[in-house]
C-alpha cells in the first residue's frame, strides 16, 4: 500500500516524501527581489520540518514589470550565488527546492510606475482593476526568453527544478481564459491558438535547460469565471504539454474574482482531487493536488485509491512548518490551519495564531 512516506523520483528527482509545499507568496525579499535572512530562515525551516519538496513563492523573471512588494526575483545573474545559499540550505535537510517562475501581467497590487502591464488583450481586470496593454508577437517572444532564462538561473543556483505558473490568472494563465483573451491572431480564438503562448514557453525553458532538467505546471483545472477555461480545455492543455515532454502538473483552480460559489466547496477536503484524479487517469506523468489538504487520513486514503503521485499543502505549513515532521513522529491529528486567509499580509506571510502566540 502507498503511503505518504514513501520515497520517489519525479524527473530524477529523488524526493523522500508525497508532501510538496505549494508555492506560497512570502514577501521576505528586498526591494529588488534579493534574498533576506528572513526568507532563507522560512524555507530552512520548511526543509527542517518534513516536507519532501518545497516550491518556492512566485518569482519575478523579467524587469519589463514592477516587482510585487517582497517578492523573489531572478532578473539577473547576480541571484545566482545569493539564492545558492537557500537551495544548499534546504538540501542540508534532505528536501528538494524548486523555483517558480512568474509573469503577474495585470494581477499586481503595486503601481506599475514606469513598466507596461501586459496582458494577452486590454481588457481590464475584474478583482484588481487593471488595464494591461495587449502584447505584441515581439513582446511575446520576449515573455519567453525571460522565462527560459530564468529557469537556466535557477539550474545553475541549485534549484532542483523549476515550476511554470499557469494558473490563478497570472499572465500564462489569460492567455487560456476566453475572457481575458479575445486576440484574434494565432494566440486567441481556438484552445490550441490560446496555449500556443504557453506551449511555446515551455519549449523555450526546456531548450535552455536541457532534457534532464525537471520542469513542472501548475494549471487550473477550471477558471471558475464567466468565460473561463474549462476542464476539458484544461485536459488539452496538459496533454499537449505531456506531449512536449512537461515532467508533472500541480492541479490548482480559480482566479482571485472567482465567485465563492464557483467551483468546489474551500471548506471540504481536498477540494481539487477529483481534477488531479482524472488527470492522473489520463496522463502518463506525475499529477499533484493541490487545495484544502488538512487530514492525514483522508490524504492517505487518496493517494492509495487513485493514481495521483502526491499532495501539496500552502496555508498548513505557514501556522507549522514542521506539520509533516509532526505526522511522520505518530501525531496524526488534523493540520491546525483552519484556512481563515489572515496569514497573507503586506509585510510578509505568516499566521496570525502563531503570531498571538
Amino acid at each position: 500500500m502507498k503511503t505518504l512516506f514513501d520515497p520517489i523520483t519525479i524527473a530524477g528527482m529523488k524526493l523522500k516524501n508525497r508532501f510538496f509545499r505549494s508555492a506560497t507568496y512570502d514577501g521576505f525579499s528586498d526591494d529588488k527581489g534579493h534574498p533576506t535572512a528572513r526568507l532563507y530562515k522560512t524555507y530552512e525551516d520548511l526543509a527542517k520540518g518534513g516536507v519532501g519538496t518545497i516550491i518556492t513563492g512566485l518569482t519575478s523573471v523579467s524587469d519589463a514589470e514592477q516587482l510585487e512588494s517582497g517578492q523573489m526575483s531572478f532578473r539577473d545573474d547576480s541571484f545566482i550565488a545569493e539564492y545558492r545559499t537557500m537551495t544548499d540550505a534546504v538540501h542540508n535537510h534532505g528536501a528538494a527546492i524548486i523555483l517558480q517562475l512568474a509573469f503577474l501581467g495585470s494581477q499586481c497590487y503595486s503601481p506599475a510606475g514606469d513598466k507596461k502591464i501586459w496582458g494577452p488583450s486590454a481588457v481590464k481586470d475584474v478583482a484588481f482593476e487593471k488595464t494591461p496593454r495587449e502584447m505584441s508577437r515581439e513582446e511575446i517572444a520576449r515573455m519567453q526568453e525571460d522565462f527560459a532564462t530564468g529557469a537556466l538561473r535557477a539550474k545553475q543556483a541549485g534549484f532542483d527544478g523549476v515550476q511554470l505558473h499557469m494558473a490563478h490568472g497570472y499572465l500564462l494563465s489569460r492567455f487560456l481564459t476566453p475572457y481575458y483573451n479575445r486576440r484574434s491572431d494565432e494566440y486567441g480564438g481556438s484552445i490550441e491558438n490560446r496555449g500556443r503562448a504557453l506551449f511555446e514557453t515551455y519549449c523555450a525553458v526546456r531548450e535552455k535547460v536541457g532534457p534532464a532538467y525537471p520542469v513542472l505546471i501548475k494549471i487550473n483545472s477550471e477558471d471558475f469565471i464567466e468565460q473561463g477555461m474549462t476542464f476539458d480545455e484544461c485536459r488539452f492543455v496538459c496533454r499537449r504539454l505531456v506531449e512536449l515532454g512537461i515532467d508533472a502538473i500541480e492541479v490548482s483552480g480559480g482566479y482571485a474574482a472567482s465567485p465563492p460559489s464557483a467551483g468546489p466547496c474551500r471548506k471540504e477536503e481536498g477540494y481539487f482531487g477529483s481534477s488531479a484524479e482524472h488527470l492522473a487517469q489520463e496522463l502518463p506523468v506525475p499529477v499533484i493536488a493541490v487545495g484544502g489538504n488538512r487530514d492525514f487520513d483522508a490524504m492517505t486514503e487518496f493517494i492509495q485509491r487513485t493514481g495521483v503521485t502526491a499532495v501539496s499543502l500552502s496555508r498548513p505549513l505557514i501556522r507549522e512548518p514542521n506539520l509533516v515532521e509532526r505526522w511522520q513522529g505518530g501525531d496524526r491529528r488534523r493540520a491546525l490551519c483552519i484556512s481563515c486567509n489572515r496569514c497573507f499580509k503586506p509585510n510578509g506571510t505568516a499566521c496570525v495564531f502563531n503570531a498571538e502566540a
